[in-house]
């Protein structure tokens, strides 16, 4: 079993009271907790945040938490970064708000890891390979287009992949963002001919896991694999490996 998190040089000893473990609960999975900080391996056609009465992973971990710890007083809940709803994988959060905001900084720095899965359509070649695009978040509605580098209103956006493997269906690949831009990595593999399998809003027409009537709800094949970061309260450098469902197993 591939381990869900670990400690990078300098190793040091765990806090007595810490709490470092893998809990499944009804609705959430809970990958690693320590010190104000714990990480949630987000299921796909969830939302990160949404109002009030509406169902999101924000409100399933504070209500979690809240249980768990027989809280009478509103649990708050620091949110650095978020996951676009038809993905799944590893997300942080923090329950104290120096911690939000040094994690928050890392996150703004670039500072932070992330790495992730994508099944796409098509062979991607060459085998790794740097993405550069300039990309506009289109005003009022949920899509991100490429535009020209000229462009007054483009941010540039990076990435880096390596192929997996390829598949009668296309390629798996493995994804390192150096910039966070609105659905950065679906728009810059749509716009080389590659959507992600189930990403029927960037033109996919593969089918990837149950097709509810509600395609809110439909998943697409983007899963954050593992996250990097400086632990915004004990300093220790951690990784976090989100395991991957039963879906996945099917295509990779």
């Amino acid at each position: 079993m591939e381990p869900l998190y670990q400690l990078e040089p300098p190793y040091q000893p765990f806090v007595k009271n810490a709490k470092i473990t893998r809990m499944n609960v009804p609705d959430l999975s809970l990958l690693y907790e320590e010190a104000a900080c714990l990480a949630i391996n987000k299921p796909a056609g969830l939302l990160t945040q949404a109002p009030p009465g509406i169902d999101s992973l924000e409100w399933r971990v504070k209500s979690f938490l809240k249980q768990r710890d027989n809280q009478y007083d509103e649990v708050y809940l620091g949110i650095p970064h978020r996951l676009d709803r038809p993905a799944s994988g590893a997300i942080v959060f923090t329950t104290k708000r120096r911690a939000a905001h040094r994690l928050a900084k890392q996150f703004e720095e670039r500072s932070v890891e992330k790495t992730y899965w994508a099944c796409v359509e098509g062979e991607v070649t060459p085998d790794e390979g740097t993405w550069q695009d300039r990309l506009l978040k289109v005003y009022g509605k949920p899509l991100a287009a490429v535009v020209p580098p000229d462009h007054p209103e483009g941010r540039s956006a990076v990435l880096h992949y390596r192929v997996l493997a390829r598949n009668p269906w296309g390629t798996w690949l493995e994804i390192r963002l150096e910039t966070g831009r609105t659905h950065q990595i679906r728009i810059q593999a749509a716009s080389r001919g590659h959507p992600l399998l189930g990403d029927a809003l960037y033109g996919s027409a593969v089918p990837f896991g149950p097709q509810h009537e509600d395609v809110r709800l439909r998943a697409i094949a983007l899963h954050a694999r593992s996250l990097r970061f400086r632990h915004p309260m004990t300093k220790q450098t951690i990784t976090i490996q989100a395991p991957v469902d039963d879906l996945w197993k099917k295509f990779i």
